[in-house]
């Protein structure tokens, strides 16, 4: 039975990264149904990887936060930071306050390589680099040894870009930038003075998005450098570059070739692309010494996309730091059905499934990277997210919608007798205000509070209700 189209449709949104934002948009701003949003999110901040992923020297992709903040303002539109469903509540509990619940929360884990020495100290995931130099309250304080001269990179995605970069800015380049305060320190001291970024297939197959492969070219201490031998097309790769049409393919590969063209600047850093390598073995004693790479060659797969084949042929790189950027995996959620494998939430077209039968869940969707896998770019969520509203809007039409048997105030007000620190979005213009103030001071667009005592400090001291609110390790440990 569906609400009537009388009283609004109140839908709870997990997670208030992209995704979370484009489908509130998306619902609030449809005129088949009134419907009121509540956008939850476990930290007390908003906007997700816009402000924990991208990399801070790309502040134009950071302005996309101009359009969440305009869906923010729709009538019907409340955001509850703080909150994490599976520790502060169960599902069963926000599902039993709404129509319809959205799973958008992303997903934060890095994919291992699955290869001897890859817990040596020296080797790390890019996300958990990526996190800690933007701020992200969870790793605030974690420690990276950046005193080797050579790191290698593995991955050929936009984020292996960004770490690759990130080790070779200049202080002045990185110093106006909202990069977190701590990390700015260490890396103005880091002795990496050389990066590899290693793909396992070839120039053709990387995955960088042009404009962040060009932007190398700008560097003013760093400079990209590629063997004219690695942009040399196999067969398997002209005919598939061909066939496949691929603009951004086409464009890297041109890319690729000026740089491998160009003579050396001399500038002190350096970005090195070397292709078809698969790295076997992190090798070391107490720590990251070097890396074992085998040569790869290209065949065509079933489905006509060239693979990598290991030849036997291998190599070592000498090296003191590894990061592994190979892709993301989702985290499962008590009571959602997860697939492991895909590191996604169960679904079909957005609906979530039961991995059994098939059959969807009333009730309960999904957006995002946790319904699709990380993939595409920021504006690729809005279109995923807009398949997933579709899809609760048929079935608020066709009557498949549970009833509300609890009151979402309600529920907020039991979280605050517990001890959860709600942050509303007013907590949030607060955090944001001061940031900006503190980054006005220094000539930068913010300076980021990092941990989760100051953002909930700055969040609740503006608008404190209920009981004082418990840091998240201390909540948990209450709980349990």
């Amino acid at each position: 039975m569906s609400a009537s189209h009388e009283q609004p449709v109140r839908v709870a949104i997990v997670g208030a990264g992209p995704a979370g934002f484009y489908a509130a948009g998306q619902l609030l701003g449809q005129r088949r149904a009134p419907v009121r949003v509540d956008l939850y999110d476990r930290l007390a901040t908003p906007h997700g990887l816009v402000r924990a992923g991208v990399a801070p020297d790309h502040p134009k992709i950071k302005s996309v936060t101009r359009v969440y903040e305009k869906t923010a303002a729709l009538p019907g539109f409340r955001f509850f930071g703080g909150i994490e469903v599976g520790r502060d509540l169960s599902h069963e509990e926000l599902a039993s306050c709404y129509h319809a619940v959205i799973y958008a929360v992303g997903t934060g884990a890095d994919r291992r390589l699955g290869i001897p020495g890859e817990d040596l100290p020296g080797s790390y995931g890019a996300a958990e680099f990526v996190a800690w130099y933007n701020g992200h309250p969870d790793f605030a304080e974690r420690r990276f040894d950046l005193s080797a001269e050579r790191a290698v990179v593995v991955g050929n995605g936009n984020v292996a870009l960004d770490v690759a970069r990130m080790l070779v800015l200049s202080y002045e380049e990185l110093a106006v930038t909202d990069i977190a305060d701590h990390a700015l320190e260490q890396l103005r001291e880091a002795g990496v003075r050389e990066v590899i970024v290693l793909g396992r297939r070839g120039p053709a197959q990387a995955s960088f998005t042009n404009p962040e492969l060009r932007e190398l070219a700008d560097l003013q201490q760093a400079e990209a450098v590629v063997d004219p031998t690695e942009v040399e097309l196999d067969p398997v790769s002209r005919e598939w570059l061909e066939r496949a049409g691929d603009a951004t393919a086409k464009r890297n590969v041109e890319t690729l070739a000026d740089y491998a063209a160009r003579t050396p600047a001399g500038k002190p850093r350096r970005i090195v692309f070397r292709f078809l390598r698969s790295p076997v073995e992190i090798i070391g004693d107490r720590r990251v010494e070097g890396v074992v790479v085998e040569r790869n060659e290209l065949v065509v797969g079933t489905d006509g996309v060239p693979r990598a084949r290991p030849t036997g042929v291998r190599e070592r790189i000498d090296a003191g730091l590894v990061f592994r950027s190979i892709g993301y995996l989702g985290a499962p959620l008590p009571g959602i059905p997860f697939d492991a494998r895909r590191g996604t939430i169960h679904n079909d077209r957005g609906r979530v499934t039961d991995p059994t039968s098939g059959l969807p869940l009333p009730g309960v969707y999904v957006a995002g990277w946790i319904k699709r896998g990380p993939s595409g770019v920021i504006g690729t969520n809005k279109r995923c997210a807009q398949e997933s509203t579709d899809r609760l809007l048929e079935d608020l039409a066709a009557g498949l919608l549970p009833q509300p048997r609890a009151d979402p105030d309600q529920l907020i007000a039991r979280l605050r007798a517990r001890g959860v620190p709600v942050v509303t979005y007013a907590g949030w213009q607060a955090i944001d205000a001061h940031e900006r103030s503190l980054g006005e001071l220094q000539g930068r667009p913010r300076v980021k509070l990092v941990r989760h005592e100051e953002l909930l400090a700055r969040a609740l001291g503006s608008s404190r209700q209920g009981t004082p609110a418990q840091p998240p390790a201390q909540r948990a440990q209450a709980r349990g």
